[in-house]
């Protein structure tokens, strides 16, 4: 009878099995830095799943890979976009999936990495379902935003699904538009509707989360922003000022410098703001993560006990 040794059994399984790698955080825990030594490990390809990397002309303020990094690992989804596209989760929902299988018809092992958590949730679990909304409640919520704007926004959301509200990205209207039509159209919490059975995917996701203790989190925002800063943080934004009410750009680190263009606020308060909202949207994204997948949570030095864990599952998983 045929054996195998261990190292043989472990390579018919990968090339058997197909794995995803899910790399989850907040911003700044070191995902980009992990996910292409991973990507170097196991000789595979990242997806970024940062909804704000897909668009050209950010690059500072989404923390982008620089170029070496890029070069480092193959990328996907990354300066994909014009800012002046569209693009919904349900779209990089199905292109993600045709990138995968183009990556899995040569390798076992594909890498997504990002801080955007319903992008990669829906990726490997697939869409929650929701009502249709009619017509008259989208008129409604256009007049009342047009009267009130995003703080109306925020705090009609909050009233009628604070669940939902505690973890959603608050600088981004068109995410809490769409959840507040949902409230208002089935009169029930839109976090209600995302329970849905999961869809089943033909790869097995693996699920690695960074965690860094809050004030050294804190700390490292705080001195991010000011690199992002030094490197051009405000020329970018103002080249992207002509386009700043669309939603590509209603995104923390741009919106602040366009109220500093606008006379509103100081350069100094500008940068301090910007520091300030990555902090609460690091804690939004925490809170996300916590609630929402089965992650195995890992501090971002860890990489040689992440690669461990990851080859270990592989092999229990067979």
């Amino acid at each position: 009878m045929r054996t195998f040794s261990e190292s043989a059994k472990k390579e018919r399984i990968l090339r058997i099995v197909k794995y995803l790698i899910v790399i989850g955080g907040a911003t700044a825990t070191g995902k980009t830095a992990l996910a292409i030594q991973l990507a170097r490990h196991f000789n595979t390809e990242i997806l970024s799943a940062d909804s704000r990397q897909f668009y050209r002309g950010m690059s500072i303020g989404t923390a982008k890979p620089n170029a070496a990094e890029l070069a480092a690992a193959p990328h996907h989804f990354i300066d994909s976009l014009d800012v002046t596209q569209t693009y919904s989760v349900g779209d990089f929902e199905r292109d993600a999936l045709l990138c995968l299988d183009k990556i899995f018809e040569t390798k076992s092992i594909a890498i997504v990495s990002g801080g955007s958590g319903l992008y990669l949730r829906t990726l490997c679990e697939g869409m929650d379902q929701f009502p249709e909304v009619p017509a008259p409640i989208k008129a409604q919520v256009d007049a009342e935003m047009e009267r009130g704007g995003l703080s109306w926004l925020q705090t009609t959301l909050s009233n009628l699904d604070p669940t939902y509200y505690a973890e959603v990205d608050r600088q981004n209207p068109a995410r809490m538009r769409r959840a507040l039509e949902v409230c208002l159209a089935a009169g029930q919490p839109y976090s209600s509707f995302r329970a849905g059975a999961k869809v089943q995917r033909p790869f097995q996701p693996l699920y690695v989360l960074l965690d860094v203790p809050r004030p050294q989190l804190y700390a490292r925002i705080d001195a991010r922003v000011l690199e992002m800063v030094d490197a051009g943080l405000e020329e970018e934004a103002r080249s992207l000022l002509p386009y700043r009410d669309l939603s590509a750009l209603r995104t923390v680190g741009y919106e602040e410098f366009f109220e500093y263009f606008d006379g509103n606020i100081s350069r100094v308060e500008a940068i301090d703001k910007i520091q300030q909202h990555s902090r609460n949207y690091a804690k939004r994204q925490a809170t996300w993560f916590k609630k929402h997948g089965n992650w195995q949570t890992f501090d971002p030095t860890d990489t040689e006990k992440v690669i461990q864990y990851l080859e270990a599952q592989m092999t229990v998983s067979s």
